[in-house]
């Protein structure tokens, strides 16, 4: 489907029911705290966007997705994936190894959070994306890095 930058593909408190890959564009994952809207993830070309605890479960979740851009983004139902799985033994293990790897930058994103200074979630954030900064506002990566507008201008700065 291609849809219009600020189009929301999850909203808040529904059960997500796609897994969604994106094949241009950008969308961000977050959710409302005290009024606030926390970036929680980034996901750019050739990566997915979803909700897995809310797609796993079946739950309603509080995150919201949204386009960041205009986005050619290919959907994919839970049914049809459980469909799938369930004919194509190949399916099921790509699946696996998809979410296997959700969860291995999930860790990862939690570690960073709790050990790495924000100079190196910076850096790391530069590394593995470096068109981000000019795709996303500024307030959205402070946010995604855990830290205050103010203090990544103050390494954007220095960097």
């Amino acid at each position: 489907m291609n849809v219009a930058k600020g189009h929301i593909l999850v909203r808040q408190d529904t059960v997500c029911n796609y897994v969604y890959f994106i094949d241009k564009g950008l969308t961000r994952t977050y959710y409302l705290k005290d009024g606030k809207d926390v970036t929680d993830w980034l996901s750019a070309e050739n990566s997915f966007a979803c909700s897995i605890i809310s797609f796993i479960t079946r739950k309603p979740d509080r995150r919201i997705i949204e386009t960041l851009e205009p986005s050619a983004i290919f959907a994919l139902h839970y049914n049809d994936l459980e469909k799938l799985c369930s004919k194509h033994h190949d399916v099921e293990r790509l699946y696996r190894h998809l979410v296997s790897f959700g969860l291995i930058q999930l860790q990862q994103k939690f570690d960073d959070l709790h050990f790495a200074s924000a100079l190196q979630r910076y850096k790391t954030l530069m590394t593995n994306n470096p068109t981000i900064i000019q795709r996303v506002p500024l307030g959205m990566i402070a946010s995604y890095l855990g830290i205050t507008q103010e203090t990544l201008s103050r390494i954007r700065s220095q960097y």
